[in-house]
């Protein structure tokens, strides 16, 4: 029986503050790990990007096409968003 009045403290105390953090703890972690990216996930980011890039290239070469056939062309571009608004 003695050793039950020793334990008595420790058990309330592990049941009171330690079990109810280690149980939030955990499914805090748990939460975290399944908002992670998915391999999926970052294969189709990894593409997006690399179209973006292409894009972006695309549109410098059509930049630089248009200023050496057209040179004015911005100007016009720019006054027909003033006179839009």
């Amino acid at each position: 029986m003695e050793f039950w009045k020793f334990m008595f403290v420790p058990t309330i105390l592990f049941l009171v503050i330690v079990a109810p953090m280690w149980i939030t703890m955990h499914y805090r972690s748990v939460s975290r790990s399944s908002r992670s990216l998915t391999r999926e996930d970052r294969e189709s980011i990894e593409h997006m990007l690399e179209t973006v890039d292409k894009l972006t290239d695309r549109i410098g070469t059509l930049e630089s096409i248009l200023d050496m056939d057209h040179s004015n062309w911005r100007q016009q571009v720019n006054r027909e968003d003033r006179d839009k608004e």
